[in-house]
């Protein structure tokens, strides 16, 4: 549900200024933009006992980004084509989160361009963009839209001057629409102007940007500009390339982390098995080359290899929790004069993999190499590709290719790293992809973490809030450690490590809650980890609403009630009154039933959610063709405040993904470490969010504008997952501390560790590009 209101309130600042920009040497009408830092501003406190502006309040992660990728925002160009197309290279990725749909909305707004005259397509690793070609953090809509609305202000600037220069009539007599000038009888498009409009040169030039309340497409709901390929599989992804004599590739893998080739017994017996054209041992393993897939399955299967030690080879899920124990920071605060409410919780590792599994396309030749694959960071990826074939980088071509998902495991280039490897050593172009059991026992997985949490309060105030959060270390090596680096004077953190300044950067309070302190520390064990969807938060924000629920019970207030007395800011009220009335909080529902409640607020904007869930035991015990029992989330109520939403049709989208990741991280999702290995090997092993207890009902409410844009691809998981726990609690009369609730459970018979492609009944599920 998407409320049309929209204030102009997000154009203010903007209107005082005009947009510096350049005009390109080009055939045809080229331009870039220039921008300045805005300030940012910590909301005021006005509680009680208010607490004092956390790190996050100062300058977000997003605000990193976006601070990072300042100096090169305006190396980006947009391009008006003789045929009255526009065409833009978006520098950042497309995993399905419509990110080509929102910049071609902005453009066509400033242009006042049909949508469909628009070309975005995604551009090549360029590493004179330096951190301005990360997709992450929810940053892309905050990092491009005052550049991408810059270029295309003043490319219309430049078109109707060129027009009123021509046909000897002042500009302010001349009008744009549908990307047709017209004025004094006379009309002309965009395309017939575009070689006339183009500059010889380079040169500074500035335009007016359109004002927000004039907007006529931006705020609109609007379906993707790839859905039609994307539903009638025309859409192309990486294994969709048809790129000469690039044969599909696979790699054996070892039977646990980190595993590394000692010996193979029968090397040359599998390079003769039919269809099969190369075999090689590469830095991860052994890989095949075959003129089909099938033909690179079979040669995995009937390798025999001898594997030296991996880097986690003794690990368990019970080893891991027993070290983050041991590392969890003090508490600094003791509950003298005060009552206190103390509580640990932990969660489980949990995969990142995508529908999508990891894929690339690489040719390496002597002096060059070309690489194909979905990357969110792909100069990083350039880089180290350089460096191991030995190359300079730019010896080394990088396509971004649309992605199936990515959940913060595009941001490595493995797959395109292994392929380029093997080329290199066989001399051929290889299409190689990840086996599903591969991606999830040596894909990217969120790390195990525990959340300590100590609160103290008295009075009916919160006096104090500490949370320590000890995890399994994440691998931020894909570029956002060198941007941090590249920030790191102006960032409010001190002199924090990568993984600390993230969480510093991201983790805010939005309640009152006195003196409050949330740190992290870190164990330093080589799993292959990243960061999953929404990093930090969601583990952190479930934690914090539990406990929010449990301050409102010992205080005898509504949870509703007390999350609006303690909120710091009314934006956060609005959301939860939104859910709270859409939802109807406090209905009766039978026993076994309850409703729940979440909050979060990060990258400037946040969300609430509400949801029904249902703990009967017809439900819990009820035969679902997977095997897998528990309880079922039945409803689901979110409102979202992103500032301007650009697209609240694809805002929409991604908050019902939201909803499901976390459902999915609550109850049922998943990975086990035994022996140094996932167990899960397939989707039918890892629980994700399926339709058995995905919700019948499902409302998302996208508040009205306000001021620019927030970051949002993320920003539902949090408040999602913290509702489901609240609710469990609520209907179990009970607080879990263990996540996902169901993880005691196995659930399923393990596939076996080797061969690292199983022969099972699951494979037609593992191997579908």
């Amino acid at each position: 549900m998407v409320d049309q209101r929209r204030s102009p309130a997000g154009a203010e600042g903007l209107q005082r200024r005009r947009f510096l920009g350049y005009l390109l040497a080009a055939p045809t009408l080229a331009v870039a933009a220039r921008l300045g830092a805005d300030t940012l501003d910590p909301p005021a406190a006005s509680a009680a006992i208010p607490s004092p502006p956390e790190p996050s309040d100062l300058l977000d992660l997003g605000d990193a980004l976006t601070l990072a990728a300042l100096p090169t925002s305006g190396l980006i160009a947009i391009q008006v084509n003789r045929d009255d197309t526009v065409s833009f290279a978006v520098p950042r990725a497309e995993v399905g989160q419509g990110i080509t749909t929102t910049v071609a909305m902005l453009i066509a707004e400033e242009m006042d361009v049909p949508l469909d005259k628009l070309r975005v397509t995604l551009a090549d690793a360029r590493p004179e963009l330096m951190f301005n070609q990360l997709t992450g953090g929810s940053n892309s809509v905050r990092a491009l839209y005052n550049p991408v609305r810059a270029a295309a202000a003043i490319a219309r600037a430049r078109l109707l001057s060129t027009a009123a220069s021509q046909w000897g009539v002042p500009v302010s007599t001349l009008t744009v629409q549908n990307g047709v000038i017209s004025g004094s009888g006379r009309s002309a498009t965009f395309g017939s102007l575009a070689e006339a409009a183009a500059s010889g040169r380079t040169e500074q030039v500035s335009a007016q940007p359109k004002d927000a309340a004039k907007f006529k497409l931006v705020g609109t709901p609007q379906t993707r500009i790839d859905a039609h390929d994307a539903v009638t599989g025309k859409k192309q992804f990486t294994m969709d390339l048809q790129i000469p004599n690039a044969l599909p590739a696979m790699v054996c893998r070892p039977p646990t982390i980190g595993g590394t080739v000692k010996s193979v017994a029968n090397l040359a017996a599998v390079k003769a098995m039919p269809g099969i054209t190369d075999v090689a041992v590469i830095s991860s393993g052994v890989a095949v080359r075959g003129k089909t897939i099938t033909h690179c399955i079979d040669a995995v299967r009937a390798l025999q290899v001898n594997w030296g030690p991996g880097t986690v080879d003794g690990e368990s899920d019970q080893t891991v929790l027993d070290k983050l124990k041991a590392a969890t920071l003090p508490l600094a605060v003791p509950p003298v004069l005060t009552s206190s409410i103390e509580a640990d919780f932990v969660f489980a590792f949990a995969s990142n993999s995508a529908l999508e599994t990891n894929c690339a396309v690489a040719d390496v030749r002597p002096d060059s190499a070309e690489i194909w694959s979905g990357l969110k960071s792909p100069i990083t990826t350039q880089e180290q590709i350089a460096t191991m074939l030995g190359l300079p980088v730019t010896a080394v071509k990088v396509h971004v290719m649309q992605g199936g998902g990515s959940f913060g495991r595009k941001l490595f280039g493995d797959a395109a790293m292994e392929a380029a490897e093997f080329s290199k050593k066989i001399g051929k172009p290889v299409k190689l992809m990840w086996h599903r059991t591969d991606d999830f026992r040596h894909g990217r997985a969120h790390p195990m973490s525990l959340s300590r949490v100590r609160v103290n309060y008295a009075l009916g105030n919160v006096v104090s809030y500490e949370q320590r959060h000890t995890s399994a270390s994440t691998d931020f090596g894909h570029g956002l450690g060198e941007l941090l680096t590249a920030v790191a004077a102006k960032l409010p953190v001190g002199g924090l490590g990568f993984s600390e300044t993230v969480f510093e950067l991201s983790q805010s309070m939005p309640y009152n809650f006195g003196v409050t302190t949330q740190l992290l520390n870190e164990v330093p064990l080589k799993f292959n980890t990243g960061s999953m969807r929404n990093v930090y938060s969601p583990n952190v924000v479930c934690a914090r609403e539990l406990i929010v629920d449990q301050l409102a019970a010992k205080m005898g207030q509504d949870p509703l009630a007390f999350r609006r007395s303690f909120f710091k800011d009314d934006r956060f009220r609005a959301v939860l009154d939104k859910v709270a009335q859409a939802g109807q909080w406090g209905r009766q529902l039978p026993a076994g039933m309850a409703q729940g409640i979440g909050f979060h607020a990060e990258y400037k904007s946040c969300s609430a959610v509400l949801v029904e869930i249902d703990c009967r035991p017809e439900t819990v015990n009820r035969k679902v063709r997977d095997g897998v029992t528990g309880p079922r989330v039945t409803k689901a109520i979110m409102a979202v405040d992103a500032g301007l939403p650009i697209n609240p049709r694809g805002l929409e989208a991604q908050m019902m993904g939201c909803i499901n990741d976390g459902i999915g991280l609550a109850l049922t999702a998943s990975l086990h470490i035994d022996k140094g290995l996932p167990l899960e090997g397939s989707w039918d092993n890892f629980f994700y969010t399926r339709q058995w207890n995905t919700p019948p009902e499902v409302e998302i409410h996208v508040m009205p504008a306000n001021g620019e844009p927030g970051g949002a691809g993320e920003l539902g998981v949090a408040s999602s997952f913290a509702a489901v726990a609240c609710a469990y609690a609520r209907a179990v009369g009970k607080m879990p501390t263990s996540f996902p609730i169901n993880h005691g459970t196995l659930g399923f018979e393990p596939l076996p560790r080797v061969p690292s492609i199983p022969d099972s009944p699951t494979d037609g599920l593992s191997y579908v590009s």
